[in-house]
């Protein structure tokens, strides 16, 4: 294959790939559209990854993955114009209590009620009933053990809440922890 013909296929991948994306009732994985193209794991990451680029430098779209699969988006940059012209109210505000379950979901997932009970140090029934409704974190299976408790994690919703493309865009959990210890280091109990 000559290098003209290289990149004018890669165009045609990416193209079938935004047009399957585009058709698909929900996210796609790798695979499916393999299957669906004849084509390598392989070829449709390369795809994927030239799909993606494209979106970066020329589109109000981008590629969304969670838990496997890819979807597309509206870009968050143009967040405002899409909700003006669809005529939706502005996203309500979550929470303290939200925002604290929340980010205990997205760095441990899964994880399970009585866990983020046991970090917050309260009772998360409501909060986390809030969040289920909101369709920010959902039910990822059952725990081993005693009486088999729901583990949650966090969905694609929630992704298209805080404008992420996938949760490895968060900052590492360890680097929150640095930022917070600049001055004297905390203690949990006193001297």
């Amino acid at each position: 294959m000559t290098d003209q013909a290289q990149p004018d296929s890669l165009t045609e991948l990416r193209k079938s790939i935004e047009a399957l994306l585009f058709v698909a009732s929900g996210p796609v994985s790798p695979e499916q559209f393999a299957s669906a193209l004849d084509k390598s794991l392989e070829e449709i990451n390369q795809g994927l990854k030239r799909l993606e680029e494209h979106y970066v430098l020329e589109s109000g779209l981008r590629l969304q993955w969670h838990a496997g699969r890819v979807q597309i988006t509206t870009s968050p940059i143009i967040a405002g114009v899409v909700e003006r012209f669809l005529g939706l109210e502005i996203t309500a505000r979550l929470s303290r209590a939200a925002l604290e379950t929340l980010t205990i979901i997205t760095y441990r997932q899964p994880i399970t009620r009585p866990g983020i009970d046991t970090i917050r140090g309260v009772n998360s029934d409501g909060v986390l009933r809030s969040l289920l409704n909101k369709g920010l974190v959902e039910e990822v299976g059952r725990a081993e053990g005693p009486g088999r408790p729901i583990l949650y994690g966090t969905t694609s919703e929630f992704l298209q809440h805080f404008g992420l493309s996938s949760i490895n865009e968060l900052p590492p959990f360890d680097t929150l922890d640095d930022e917070s210890t600049d001055e004297e280091p905390m203690q949990l109990l006193k001297d």
